[in-house]
């Protein structure tokens, strides 16, 4: 049991500190926690910077690929005022949506943003916030397979950026997603 413990501790130490969004050691859970209500536990991140099926690139994109910026909304602890790049941006709807985990745990509301190419069965048709839904997204624990409901739906450009948290820790890579209103240039 002991033995289980320090692995489990261990696991939630590597975890929060390569993160910055649902796994902090300031939020408690994933449904509470950072300013819009998300916690750390169970983020993870791919460096693979893979893309869901059907995702095209944005033609003309407030910030090109390469751009430095600073990421002004905290999805995750340590995001907000961190300084990134831009890797990749997207058209799509971005949604912001309420699922309970298949791994079990508690419900984590308005996770932002799963994306159109994201969700089972979407197509192209942009659907109402209320929908109820199947992620696709791995973002975090058990988000892939969930039973979700859309809070919100922004058809818009998201970004995937690298970013080194803003108190420190490693960088983090090909996070997705980011909205345009969610970074500026960090261009002096």
């Amino acid at each position: 049991m002991k033995k289980w413990m320090a692995i489990l501790g261990l696991a939630a130490v590597v975890s929060l500190s390569g993160c910055g969004q649902s796994a902090a050691p300031t939020e408690s859970n994933e449904a509470g926690g950072a300013a819009n209500g998300q916690a750390m536990e169970g983020m993870h991140h791919t460096s693979e910077g893979k893309l869901p099926e059907g995702l095209k690139e944005a033609a003309k994109p407030a910030f090109e690929k390469g751009a430095a910026v600073i990421l002004r909304d905290g999805h995750m602890a340590g995001m907000e005022g961190a300084k990134g790049t831009v890797v990749g941006a997207f058209d799509t709807i971005a949604y912001a949506v309420t699922y309970t985990p298949t791994s079990g745990g508690e419900k984590v509301e308005n996770h932002k943003w799963v994306i159109q190419e994201e969700i089972q069965g979407a197509g192209d048709v942009p659907l109402q916030p209320g929908a109820k839904v199947t992620l696709e997204a791995d973002h975090m624990a058990g988000m892939q397979g969930a039973e979700a409901v859309i809070d919100s739906a922004n058809p818009t450009t998201v970004y995937m950026v690298d970013y080194v948290p803003a108190a420190g820790g490693a960088p983090v890579k090909n996070h997705q997603w980011m909205t345009e209103d969610e970074l500026e240039s960090a261009a002096e």
